[in-house]
């Protein structure tokens, strides 16, 4: 519960100051895509968020930490447990103290938050020319536009910015970006990974994909949240028939 209110408030705030960017300028025009968990019905490809999972991994976690998931939490897109495990090994994190009192350095486990690529926001700005690269855990919920924003952003870059417009040194053109100026260089490049299941890494499946991941990591609960709403609207769809059927049956001789 406290993790639900926490991703509301940093949403909201991280949305303001979408809302207040937005308006300081031109107005952004979002392609609007299609997604599997639009609509009541919509769910997750769990196929699609484990491609979205693997562009994280080799591409953004470089310089964008997710620390409000954990590494078992990939469980509910397919991954196995070993898998999870191998996953989290992969990195490492300070423990401790042990029985010396010292901190000590161990393998990540499933239990462990996802590891953030800097040891500190001092770090990761000094890798970046001083820019902060944002968490991505609530992304999908902090933009306006949503998973749109995000695909657009990923598939706006354009080398060569409008004849007039005044490019600063070290930032790259994207057109949705607001002020389209940003200090992220495109990231997404034909076949930069492999995908396992043989899908074609075109730099917009990628985009999609981890748009798609993204989405849930803001949302893992999306599926169950669904389901649920779908199971009380029809409790009180039968509900109310019983209730009418009853109010039928004590007014049926009363006139």
């Amino acid at each position: 519960m406290r993790k639900f209110f926490a991703s509301v408030l940093v949403a909201a705030g991280l949305a303001v100051s979408g809302t207040a960017a937005l308006a300081s300028g031109e107005a952004i025009h979002l392609e609007k895509q299609s997604w599997s968990w639009d609509g009541i019905f919509g769910r997750y490809d769990h196929a699609q968020l484990r491609r979205g999972y693997q562009v994280y991994k080799e591409v953004c976690s470089n310089c964008h930490s997710a620390n409000l998931i954990a590494y078992r939490n990939l469980a509910s897109m397919g991954f196995s447990e070993d898998q999870i495990k191998a996953f989290a090994a992969e990195k490492t994190v300070q423990d401790g103290p042990n029985e010396e009192g010292d901190m000590f350095d161990r393998p990540a486990r499933p239990s462990d938050r996802f590891v953030a690529p800097f040891a500190n926001d001092q770090a990761a700005r000094a890798a970046n020319n001083g820019a902060l690269p944002p968490d991505l855990s609530l992304m999908a919920k902090a933009r306006i536009g949503g998973p749109d924003y995000i695909y657009n952003l990923m598939t706006g870059f354009e080398e060569n910015p409008p004849e007039g417009f005044a490019l600063n040194p070290g930032m790259y053109y994207n057109k949705v970006f607001p002020g389209h100026q940003i200090g992220m260089p495109p990231q997404l490049m034909e076949d930069m990974v492999t995908y396992a299941d043989g899908t074609k890494a075109t730099p917009e499946q990628m985009a999609r994909d981890i748009t798609a991941f993204l989405n849930w990591t803001a949302e893992p609960e999306l599926e169950e949240r669904k389901s649920l709403g779908i199971k009380v609207m029809l409790f009180l769809v039968v509900l109310t028939a019983m209730f009418y059927a009853l109010k039928r049956k004590i007014w049926a001789n009363a006139h």
